[in-house]
Formats: C-alpha cells, sequence, structure tokens
C-alpha cells in the first residue's frame, strides 16, 4: 500500500508561517516575516529534476526530488489552499492531483482540484486510488494534525531552517495523541537540515 507522508518547512520553534509588522499570521513569500523558509528552494546550483525553476543545494535538490518522485496525489487543507492562492488552479505538484479538504464549499475549485468534505479519511483514501503505487503527500498543519488522529501518516518530514520566529502558525496543531517518531535520516544542507521520521505505530 502507498505511503502517506508530510514534508514542511519550519523554524526551529516550530512554525510554517510567520507574523506581518502589525502582528497578523500571514504565509509565504512576502507575507509575513516566513518567507526566508522558503528560501533553500532557490539559494543553490543544483537544478531540481521534479520542480522546474527551483534551484537548491546538492543535498537538498538530492533529497527534495527523492520525495517529489514518490507523490503520487497530494491532499491539502482548506487553509493551505487559501494562503496558496489556491495553487493557481492546479496543484502544488508538478503532475499529482490536489485534494483539498474542506468543511465548507471552496467556489474556486477547478476542474483539476478535487474538493472533499466528508473528512480526511475520505480525502487520503481518494488520494490514494489516484496515486495507486505512489504515495500521499499531506500539506498543512491542520490537516496532519487530523491525520494523525486518524492513524493514517506513516512519515513527517521536517526541513527545519536555523530561525526563531517567535510566533505565527504552528505546524502541529494540537496533536490529540501521543505520537512516537523514529528519526530515519538527517540530512544537513545550506540554509535547512532535512529531518525524515517515521511514525512508530
Amino acid at each position: 500500500m502507498s505511503k502517506v507522508f508530510s514534508a514542511h518547512a519550519v523554524s526551529v520553534d516550530g512554525y510554517i508561517s510567520g507574523r506581518t509588522p502589525d502582528g497578523d499570521e500571514e504565509f509565504g513569500r512576502g507575507l509575513g516575516d516566513a518567507g526566508m523558509l522558503f528560501d533553500w528552494y532557490m539559494d543553490g546550483d543544483t537544478q531540481s529534476q521534479e520542480f522546474d525553476g527551483f534551484k537548491l543545494s546538492e543535498p537538498s535538490a538530492r533529497f527534495f526530488d527523492s520525495l517529489s518522485a514518490r507523490v503520487g496525489a497530494s491532499v491539502a487543507g482548506r487553509t493551505t489552499y487559501e494562503h496558496s492562492s489556491h495553487f493557481g488552479g492546479g496543484s502544488p505538484h508538478p503532475t499529482a492531483p490536489l485534494f483539498v479538504l474542506s468543511h465548507r464549499p471552496a467556489p474556486k475549485i477547478s476542474e483539476k482540484q478535487t474538493l472533499v468534505t466528508t473528512g480526511i479519511e475520505d480525502a487520503i483514501a481518494a488520494a490514494r486510488e489516484v496515486a495507486g503505487h505512489k504515495d500521499v503527500a499531506v500539506m498543512g498543519g491542520g490537516a496532519l494534525t487530523s491525520a494523525l488522529a486518524a492513524d493514517l501518516v506513516d512519515e513527517v518530514i521536517l526541513h527545519q531552517v536555523p530561525v526563531l520566529l517567535g510566533g505565527g502558525r504552528s505546524f502541529f496543531q494540537q496533536v490529540p495523541k501521543h505520537v512516537n517518531l523514529r528519526l530515519l535520516e538527517v540530512i544537513p544542507a545550506p540554509g535547512v537540515t532535512h529531518l525524515h521520521y517515521e511514525v512508530v505505530r
């Protein structure tokens, strides 16, 4: 069976988005002080084989591309979907279709995206069906928290950037139960350390 994993850039103090000068939580480059969490996508000299335009350091490119090649479908929470400008009507992955998890209608869903309103179990089941022998990537703290609560996550990858943001949106949002992780590998790279964990059952 395909695996379910989540991979996200985080600060050392566990935030995936920062705050604007007026204190509002924001997401992404140019929105708040967390844009630096994604600098490693573009600060190297090795072209990604999976994502056009991404130039990473050699160790980051090797790890990033190996993860990207595994993805057959993605599941994103509504907040991540909104903060990412609806992924331009497509998907965060060049070839893997996107399933958007939401408890309410999402009028900007395109024909290339699938809205799932019946919970994380159904979203991951639908993504697994499409992914086939490949894996399912879960995006966003809320979606990951729900997937962990449902015991659906096999691996957690943190692209940890050496900065303390001091506030913003936490990646792990009130994890509902104790979850043991086993460290599989640590890959230090310029501007980021890739931490690859397995969920212990």
